[in-house]
C-alpha cells in the first residue's frame, strides 16, 4: 500500500483512481494497476455505505491505498466512511475555515477531535488504530467554489488539514463557464495558482480532480494529488469504439 504523506514528504505526486460503480473487482483492477489511492465516490457514484466495506477490501487487496469522497461534511458520514477502513476522507464544498474546522474534528478522536470510537473494519486491521488514527487518517477538504478560494488562507489556516482537492467543474460553474475539468478562460487557472499558493505557504497538499489527458499540466502547476482516471467514462468509451470498429461499414 502506498504511503501517501511519504510520496508528499518527498516531492512526489500520488496518482488515483476514481471509482463511480459498486464493482470491488474493479476498485481492486484499479489498485493492482499500481495507483497510489483508489477513492470510492460516495457523493456522487453509485456506491453506498453498505458496499464500501468490501470496496475497502479490494482495494487493500489490490495493494493501493483507499479513500472515499463522503456524501457531505457530516460527520455521522466522515466517521462512517473511516470506521470502514479507509485511510482517509475527501470532503466536498467546503467554503469556510468554520466548515473546514468541522471536517478535522469528524476526522480525529478526542483530544483533537469528536470523531467518536467504534471502528469495526479499521480496528480489525489494525490492533491499535485508536491510538494512531489521528497520526494516520487523511483529512482532504475540497475546494469547489470561489467562495472557497476567497476564503482559501483561512481555510488553510485550520490545524490537521492535510491536503485540499480542487473540483474543477464546480469551480467552472462559479466563474460562469461550463462544468468540466479543464478550461481556457484565464480565471481558472489564477484560481488554481492561488490555491496551490497557499497551500505551499500553509505546508498542506495541493489536490485536483483530473483525468490522464490534464495530468502532465497539473504536475507541472504545482499539485501532488490528483485522480487521473475512473471506472465508468473509461468503460464506457470502450464499448463505444468496440462497437464502432465491429459495425459493418
Amino acid at each position: 500500500m502506498a504511503d501517501l504523506r511519504h510520496i508528499w514528504n518527498n516531492g512526489g505526486v500520488a496518482l488515483g483512481a476514481w471509482i463511480m460503480l459498486r464493482e470491488p473487482l474493479l476498485a481492486e483492477a484499479a489498485a493492482r494497476a499500481g495507483y497510489d489511492f483508489v477513492c470510492v465516490d460516495l457523493q456522487h457514484g453509485a456506491c453506498d455505505f453498505e458496499h464500501l466495506a468490501s470496496m475497502v477490501q479490494a482495494i487493500e487487496l489490490g495493494g493501493s491505498t483507499p479513500l472515499a469522497r463522503v456524501p457531505w461534511n457530516e460527520p455521522w458520514m466522515i466517521g462512517r466512511a473511516l470506521d470502514n477502513g479507509t485511510a482517509g476522507v475527501i470532503v466536498p464544498m467546503v467554503n469556510t475555515a468554520e466548515e473546514a474546522a468541522a471536517a478535522v474534528a469528524a476526522c480525529r478522536y478526542a483530544p483533537d477531535g469528536s470523531r467518536s470510537v467504534g471502528s469495526v473494519a479499521a480496528s480489525g486491521r489494525h490492533p491499535n488504530y485508536v491510538a494512531e488514527a489521528n497520526q494516520h487518517v487523511l483529512c482532504i477538504v475540497m475546494i469547489e467554489t470561489m467562495q472557497a478560494v476567497a476564503n482559501i488562507d483561512e481555510i488553510l489556516s485550520v490545524p490537521g488539514i492535510d491536503a485540499v482537492y480542487i473540483g474543477p467543474a464546480d469551480l467552472s460553474l462559479t466563474l460562469g463557464l461550463r462544468g468540466t475539468s479543464d478550461q481556457t478562460d484565464p480565471r481558472f487557472y489564477d484560481a488554481l495558482q492561488i490555491v496551490v499558493h497557499a497551500c505551499h505557504h500553509h505546508g498542506v497538499v495541493p489536490g485536483i480532480h483530473g483525468n490522464a489527458a490534464v495530468a502532465a499540466r497539473r504536475v507541472a502547476a504545482g499539485f501532488q494529488l490528483m485522480s487521473v482516471t475512473s471506472d465508468h467514462g473509461p468503460a464506457q468509451a470502450a464499448f463505444v469504439a468496440d462497437l464502432a470498429s465491429s459495425r459493418p461499414s
